[in-house]
């Protein structure tokens, strides 16, 4: 190999590994990575939407002031069900404001119904409700540690587009944008809501949980 040929390849090797160094691959990759946890945080936000018409089947069994509270739970599902963030949307906060507000308000009505469905013993022992809240349980937790990985990959990623190399990369060759982290806007509002099944209808609300504070109560953790 001549001299020229060998500083032809070093020049070339050198290009790559700076290339590399500025972020030329990670910088997508972990686009990618928070796109991907974001989608995961839209089907369970979607699956907990799912569920809002068999809890309008177990709300006939309840008083009129239940049935009003479930008339905005139904408004506010179609509400959130009709926003969609897009991959390109994860950099722009006023949408993804719109679409933490929207679940939110969704959360809250959940959280009010559910609230007033313990004053119902005889509405608790029915096993299709006591399926539904388990079932609710299990969304909104699925929920929260999907949100809780999206904002992982978020704090990642923004991390290595403001961070020396790989900001040249991220600035020069790619123009990023940081990516909006998942805040919610009712506290608690990605968390499990939780009711009293004893058998004799008792119920003890967590800390915070009444009618006049709409959110879920927060007592599901996240694994």
């Amino acid at each position: 190999m001549t001299f020229t040929a060998f500083r032809r390849y070093a020049v070339v090797a050198l290009a790559a590994l700076g290339l590399s160094a500025c972020g030329i691959n990670s910088i997508p990759t972990k686009e990618e990575a928070a796109k991907a946890k974001w989608a995961d945080v839209e089907a369970a936000f979607q699956a907990r939407a799912n569920l809002v018409p068999n809890l309008a089947e177990v709300a006939k069994g309840a008083a009129e002031q239940e049935r009003g509270i479930l008339t905005d739970v139904i408004e506010a599902r179609a509400k959130a069900t009709s926003i969609r963030i897009e991959g390109d949307d994860l950099t722009d906060p006023a949408k993804m404001a719109q679409y933490q507000a929207a679940q939110s308000q969704l959360s809250s009505g959940l959280g009010r119904l559910l609230a007033n469905f313990e004053a119902y013993p005889d509405l608790k022992s029915i096993t299709n409700y006591q399926m539904l809240q388990g079932q609710l349980e299990g969304v909104e937790n699925k929920v929260r540690i999907a949100i809780i990985d999206y904002n992982e990959a978020v704090r990642d990623y923004n991390t290595t587009i403001r961070t020396f190399p790989a900001a040249i990369g991220a600035n020069v060759i790619y123009g990023s944008k940081p990516i909006v982290p998942y805040k919610a806007v009712t506290p608690g509002a990605e968390v499990a809501p939780t009711l009293d099944m004893t058998p004799n209808g008792s119920a003890t609300r967590a800390t915070g949980a009444n009618d006049n504070a709409p959110a879920p109560t927060a007592t599901a953790a996240a694994n």
